[in-house]
């Protein structure tokens, strides 16, 4: 399976400096821009998808559905695990205020955010649900449209980096992140978009590459 990753557009939310989570907000203005950028890159380099797969959150099935749309897909899947971590009470507080007075914010993957969840279940949850689609879709190439905290949980999980060191990696809104699974083992990484914290900083070169010998790691 080929999975294309890419980010959702930008809130008002995003732009104001808030926490959001599970909340929505509504686009910024010129919302499309970042969407029509992606859009461009995925026809300039010929990759067609056959399935669209979002989060349950409105900001992800719209910018789904943009894609969608364009190709004539009339079917957008949703669903709560490839939702942005839940940060519960924290919704609409702001991330400065965040930072000072909950220490453990992006540094402690295990910390569960008061009536919310940790980084690490938000991982798993994903995680499995990519695993799953990998393993019924081989040979097939799709969209996911995720958020920032997804994104990251996943590029530390398959590429096997340090969690706890990579919680605040920037991802833009015109990231573009191409996954390649067999055997349910993700085998290549490469960036089409705007380059991620990941690889902007040093930590990752592309494209990422690993071995399967016989279903197994080389």
């Amino acid at each position: 399976m080929r999975a294309i990753v890419v980010r959702h557009y930008k809130t008002l939310i995003n732009e104001s400096g808030l926490i959001m989570g599970w909340g929505d907000a509504p686009p910024v203005k010129g919302w499309e821009a970042d969407m029509a950028y992606v859009n461009d890159v995925l026809i300039e380099r010929n990759i067609p998808f056959s399935a669209v797969y979002t989060s349950y959150l409105q900001r992800a099935r719209r910018t789904g559905m943009f894609y969608a749309r364009k190709r004539g897909i009339h079917l957008v899947r949703d669903t709560l695990a490839l939702n942005e971590i839940n940060y519960g009470d924290l919704f609409r507080k702001s991330k400065t205020w965040v930072e000072e007075n909950i220490p453990e914010h992006k540094k402690d993957p295990d910390y569960v955010y008061p009536g919310g969840e940790s980084f690490r279940q938000m991982q798993a949850r994903s995680v499995d649900f990519f695993q799953s689609l990998a393993a019924k879709l081989q040979g097939k190439t799709i969209l996911v449209v995720v958020h920032a905290g997804v994104i990251r949980g996943l590029i530390s999980y398959f590429l096997e980096l340090p969690y706890a060191e990579n919680l605040k990696r920037k991802i833009t809104h015109r990231y573009i992140g191409d996954f390649i699974f067999e055997s349910g083992q993700c085998v290549h990484y490469d960036e089409l978009g705007t380059p991620s914290g990941f690889v902007a900083e040093g930590v990752l070169a592309l494209p990422w590459t690993r071995t399967l010998v016989s279903g197994a790691l080389a």
